[in-house]
């Protein structure tokens, strides 16, 4: 796996703030914590960081669950609020032959977040980089995203998750109007551009026009097992191919774990080449697993040192 010398300084004053759900993905053998906000986050801590999810828990079973794996993996919890009245989100998720499908339940905790106390962590965390996704957004939790972003002028980073029926085309439009980079699959770039009569022939064309509509500096497009690519405002281009997953368990978190290593990677001002190498690689490795995260932080280790990436685990 190694292909350099760790060269990079430590991440542990990196910090990255996170918003959005936070659930237990319910599959039919066993409930294991996911989100991709928090799946994001604990990759970003198991490399070094220093995220910090903005979410909402249940006062639970599910809630407890959620503490105390944050507790396990030494990630922050200044950015979790607790709700009486709510209960902490699920998701009901289906394994077929063609991949996985999801029943994402309604009025959860993670729908209520509250914007004053979204706002205050964002003052308090200062990040580099602010990452937030498009399902939080159906309820109340919209406006909490727009009151944080008021509060840092950090790089945003969208990562559209488009799932019916929890589709707004205002909220839609008003998320693509504040992000800097965005991350979306084909599939979803091809239904954006459908919806808001975004004009290309192809994939990369219709990537050029959504850039250019909503003054992006960067557009993340993936493609399954058929690789990724990228494409900045300045018509730059990188793409990497695809490669079959040996020993596949499921590809639930994939596109979690794709984003996180090109957060990884804008922060530590890797090329782009490499960037969508090295994700690529570490979503295929997650692939292998059972749900979207790793619960050993020595999961991260091999790939912290092929990459050099200074690994620690002092939250201090």
């Amino acid at each position: 796996m190694s292909d350099q010398a760790p060269t990079n300084p430590p991440l542990a004053n990196q910090a990255v703030l996170l918003f959005g759900e936070v659930l237990m993905d319910r599959f039919p053998d066993r409930a294991v914590l996911g989100g991709a906000p928090f799946n994001v986050a604990r990759h970003l801590r198991g490399f070094g960081l220093a995220p910090v999810l903005v979410t909402r828990i249940g006062m639970d079973s599910a809630g407890e669950e959620v503490l105390q794996a944050m507790g396990r993996f030494g990630m922050a919890m200044l950015g979790v609020q607790h709700d009486a009245a709510h209960p902490t989100g699920q998701v009901e998720i289906r394994l077929g032959t063609e991949g996985h499908s999801f029943d994402i339940l309604p009025d959860q905790a993670y729908d209520h977040i509250l914007g004053h106390d979204a706002q205050l962590v964002a003052r308090c965390v200062r990040p580099e980089l602010v990452y937030f996704g498009t399902l939080t957004q159906r309820a109340d939790s919209h406006q909490a995203l727009q009151a944080m972003l008021q509060a840092s002028d950090a790089h945003a980073f969208l990562d559209v998750n488009l799932r019916d029926p929890w589709v707004d085309m205002d909220v839609l439009r008003w998320t693509l109007q504040h992000a800097d980079t965005v991350k979306v699959n084909e599939e979803e770039l091809d239904r954006i551009a459908a919806w808001m009569d975004i004009g290309g022939d192809t994939p990369m064309t219709r990537g050029e026009s959504l850039i250019a509509r909503f003054g992006l500096h960067s557009l993340l497009v993936t493609r399954g097992e058929e690789g990724a690519w990228w494409l900045d405002s300045a018509g730059r281009h990188e793409s990497v191919a695809g490669e079959p997953v040996i020993d596949l368990v499921d590809s639930v978190g994939a596109g979690d774990a794709f984003a996180s290593v090109c957060i990884l990677g804008h922060l530590l001002r890797w090329p782009m080449s490499e960037t969508l190498r090295r994700a690529r690689q570490f979503a295929a490795g997650i692939c292998r697993l059972r749900g979207a995260i790793p619960e050993d932080d020595r999961y991260y280790a091999p790939f912290s040192a092929a990459w050099g990436v200074a690994f620690t685990t002092d939250t201090r």
